[in-house]
């Protein structure tokens, strides 16, 4: 893979191939979750993986409550496990 193709993942190189999502590239990287429930902090990873669930959020350069099943990888991402909602809430 070529070195422009990555984005990191709390820290971690992943690469990726042109026209694949986050969570294409995180699943080929062996990731299988990436997100915690507000309630009771479950992990959470692809489950449709065709945008009609919310179980793949991350937070992308900041930004959270992304879908990585619909978006599209970048290199030089910075993709973290979004906690909850993603913002500095607590568990209800």
């Amino acid at each position: 893979m070529s070195d422009e193709n990555v984005f990191t993942f709390d820290g971690r190189r992943i690469d990726f191939r042109n026209g694949w999502t986050v969570g294409a590239a995180l699943t080929a990287a062996g990731v299988r979750s990436w997100r915690t429930t507000r309630v009771a902090d479950r992990p959470r990873g692809l489950f449709c993986g065709i945008g009609l669930c919310f179980d793949c959020l991350v937070t992308v350069n900041g930004r959270p409550s992304l879908r990585a099943c619909l978006l599209p990888a970048q290199p030089g991402d910075e993709v973290t496990t979004q906690r909850g909602t993603g913002h500095d809430d607590q568990a209800c």
